[in-house]
């Protein structure tokens, strides 16, 4: 792995004002957002996001890699809570257990965004329907997290609610609605429409990001503290799961002949956990599990260690790779 690719990485500005945001936590400055406007930020981005997908899909369309690619993210989004909870579960309790694992389930908007990024400065390109493999990746770790907790708990009464508000919560998550109707949107728009929207959903995209992030390292030097008392074998594991998921994500692309830029993104998809949807979802439907673990880790650790390390690791071994099949 190339160091320049690295330093690239971390000297990008959205990123560096990420590390500002932290930074001003520990100097105990005054630096904040105001409310609202980090919800309109990350409305903004998945709004962005969801109609640049849906206009790439409609020029790609349907074929084997994006049917394969949208069958491979599904099916990680249903694995990675299951085998992520009961790895986990013997370092934290039930609750604690089935929020940090959708979480890991789940998917970061920002990681992927970003992403999308690190790709374009390396000249690859990649296909719209990743957002929607994006997209379909956030409900099921939901649903799956939380059933995994009632499933093991033995108090009757906490299990007696049935699963249907979980599903409905997870499937008309503000988060998802606007990425998935962005997405439909963007595919069925004429490009007369479309182009009069391309100076707020191109030009301002990365003035954007770079505030949201902002906002996400002012939250993250908040949280950290959490982190540091949870003990050095749950940090460990909130590495090593990302990590695994994304050797999944690698295999994928030496087994099925992926595009190298879809293969990027994938492997992305799955390392990332999600610090959006995830959260605002357990605090309705488990309340006993403690955000201080399950945003702090996703927030905290997993994501700037994809942004920071991450993307150039596993881009530099896809790269690899593929001059040894070729």
């Amino acid at each position: 792995m190339a160091i320049e690719s690295i330093l690239s990485n971390v000297l990008n500005v959205p990123v560096l004002f990420f590390f500002l945001g932290m930074l001003s936590t520990y100097i105990k400055s005054d630096l904040d957002i105001p409310q609202p406007l980090p919800k309109l930020f990350s409305l903004y981005l998945l709004f962005s996001i969801g109609i640049k997908g849906g206009v790439e899909l409609s020029h790609s369309g349907l074929n084997n890699e994006v049917v394969l690619t949208l069958g491979l993210a599904i099916l990680m989004a249903f694995l990675v809570p299951v085998y992520s909870f009961y790895a986990l579960k013997r370092k934290v309790g039930i609750h604690d257990a089935g929020a940090i694992a959708a979480t890991f389930g789940s998917i970061s908007a920002v990681t992927f965004v970003t992403a999308c990024a690190f790709l374009d400065g390396q000249g690859v390109s990649y296909g719209g329907h990743m957002v929607a493999s994006m997209a379909l990746m956030e409900s099921p770790a939901i649903i799956v997290g939380v059933f995994l907790i009632r499933y093991h708990l033995k108090d009757n009464e906490e299990n007696s609610n049935g699963y249907g508000s979980i599903i409905k919560e997870a499937l008309t998550n503000g988060s998802v609605v606007l990425i998935l109707g962005s997405l439909l949107i963007g595919l069925v728009a004429n490009e007369k429409d479309l182009a009069s929207l391309e100076p707020f959903t191109g030009s301002i995209f990365k003035g954007m990001l770079t505030f949201f992030l902002l906002d996400m390292g002012i939250l993250a030097g908040k949280r950290i503290k959490s982190l540091r008392q949870s003990g050095s074998g749950l940090l460990w594991m909130s590495i090593l799961i990302p990590l695994f998921n994304a050797a999944v994500g690698i295999a994928c692309f030496a087994i099925f002949d992926l595009s190298i830029g879809n293969a990027f993104l994938l492997t992305v998809l799955f390392a990332s956990a999600s610090y959006i949807a995830v959260p605002a979802a357990m605090r309705i439907t488990v309340p006993e599990a403690n955000p201080g673990l399950y945003v702090s880790l996703s927030l905290a650790l997993i994501f700037p260690f994809n942004i920071i390390l991450g993307l150039p690791l596993y881009f530099s071994v896809l790269t690899w790779i593929q001059s040894v099949l070729n």
